[in-house]
């Protein structure tokens, strides 16, 4: 059952794969693509691997192929002019893609297997431990320090890219929620006794 479903998953991340090229319509990719994620998360379950499938399912399927989504969704696309610059660069890709598939054949035809790396394919349990349990303790007690320090260099750098695209423009009317909690509603409101026929 387990020879199964990996040779299930890994033929359809590899047709998912190449249906994310291969989609002429940019929101059928990104499905594709959460689809490959998928597939590649269930690969890592087998392998005993369940927190980099979870990191995988909640990172790059929950936040960067959604984010995509709704980018290609309401961003305006002409996709008549993309399948023209398609068309353009098109034995560029084939030129790139034959040297890729040449360089894959090589590497796997000089494959060779270590001896008892069949033994090694599954993360042991040590002890009656997860590997995710595992993995926490030597984040936060071995290597504590370097995992609060790239946390601080991401929220730098969030805060950076959220300082250099903020542009504020006198053109543009803002909300103020002071002002408008301390509107007195007595002097805003104006009744007026409009006659039948007669207008403001």
């Amino acid at each position: 059952m387990s020879v199964f479903a990996f040779y299930l998953f890994a033929l359809v991340a590899c047709i998912a794969g190449f249906m994310v090229v291969l989609s002429k319509n940019p929101v059928h990719s990104v499905l594709w693509l959460i689809l490959t994620f998928l597939c590649a998360a269930g690969l890592f379950v087998m392998q005993g691997a369940e927190f980099v499938a979870m990191l995988l399912i909640i990172v790059y399927v929950g936040a960067v192929a959604v984010l995509f989504l709704f980018v290609v969704m309401m961003l305006d696309i002409d996709f008549a002019e993309l399948r023209s610059e398609l068309a353009r660069f098109l034995p560029l890709g084939l030129v790139v893609a034959l040297v890729m598939l040449t360089v894959l054949g090589m590497s796997y035809s000089g494959w060779q297997s270590a001896e008892g790396a069949a033994d090694l394919r599954v993360a042991p349990i040590v002890g009656n431990t997860l590997n995710t349990h595992s993995i926490g303790m030597i984040l936060y007690d071995r290597y504590f320090l370097a995992f609060q320090l790239a946390g601080l260099v991401l929220l730098v750098a969030m805060i950076g890219a959220i300082v250099l695209t903020m542009r504020h423009r006198r053109d543009i009317k803002r909300q103020n929620v002071m002002k408008q909690m301390l509107t007195d509603p007595n002097k805003q409101l104006e009744l007026r006794d409009v006659k039948p026929g007669q207008g403001l």
